[in-house]
């Protein structure tokens, strides 16, 4: 027998589990992950010291305004999902820009996955709700 507290836990994992999933279907999930994850990509090879990036100018903070900005571009419609189209397509510019202005995109990788994500959020649409049972088809009535 389960005691009284696994089963609390238990039920509130379940719980748990299923306002998740429900939130991943409502919203472009997946996009936003991977986009979060080539901004993050990109803000980590782009680290530097604070006294080189003052000293390298706008060379040294646009990795950071690029990762920065694919990270909230793939945040945003999570909370917003309305917004997927904009926010995607910025995300992608930045993940393109960031090819330029720090270090090949995150060594291509940052780069690749912003695409990716990007492209994931500009092509999510909401679940459709499912469909009852199909209905046989009607029988034709003749008129008299």
């Amino acid at each position: 027998m389960l005691s009284d507290s696994v089963r609390r836990a238990r039920s509130g994992a379940v719980a748990a589990h299923r306002w998740f999933r429900a939130f991943r279907r409502t919203r472009p999930f997946w996009g936003g992950l991977w986009l979060v994850v080539g901004g993050w990509t990109v803000l980590k090879f782009s680290l530097s010291s604070v006294q080189l990036v003052v000293s390298t100018g706008f060379g040294g903070v646009a990795g950071y305004l690029t990762g920065g900005g694919m990270i909230l571009s793939g945040l945003i419609p999570l909370a917003a999902p309305r917004q997927r189209y904009t926010f995607g397509l910025i995300g992608v510019v930045l993940a393109v820009v960031s090819l330029v202005v720090s270090n090949l995109g995150g060594f291509l990788a940052g780069m690749a996955l912003g695409v990716l994500g990007g492209s994931m959020m500009v092509g999510w649409g909401p679940k459709r709700p499912r469909r009852a049972a199909r209905r046989a088809p009607r029988p034709v009535q003749e008129t008299p």
